[in-house]
């Protein structure tokens, strides 16, 4: 099941864009959470068993600092995309990556690259 939250920084029309295609997707600002912490959204992410889509680079250092081993996250190092950008690339991601972030993974995308980190990480 690809089920995924987005992050403050994604296109809120990212979501239903995905969840048009079949997807289990919530932006953070559809529960309330657009102003919540990066701890916050992660603990959402796990209690939900969701992967957690951001353009942050704090959410691997949070993971990272706790040891932990979920919930799997992507950071999204690609700058000026749109709502249908930011779905294609996730789910483009998702294809890739999809056994990796079942297990628990963090996840770097830049324009050129993705790269897998299986949690925890050390």
């Amino acid at each position: 099941m690809r089920r995924v939250l987005l992050d403050q920084g994604l296109a809120p029309r990212a979501a239903g864009l995905l969840r048009a295609t079949g997807w289990d997707a919530v932006h953070v600002a559809e529960i309330g959470m657009q102003r919540a912490g990066d701890q916050e959204i992660l603990q959402v992410a796990r209690r939900e068993d969701r992967v957690c889509i951001t353009l942050d680079h704090d959410f691997h250092r949070h993971l990272a600092l706790a040891q932990s081993t979920g919930p799997s996250v992507v950071f999204i190092r690609v700058e000026g995309l749109g709502a249908e950008g930011q779905a294609a690339l996730i789910r483009h991601v998702w294809e890739i990556c999809s056994e990796a972030l079942g297990r628990g993974s963090a996840v770097t995308v830049d324009g050129i690259a993705i790269r897998i980190r299986e949690l925890p990480l050390r």
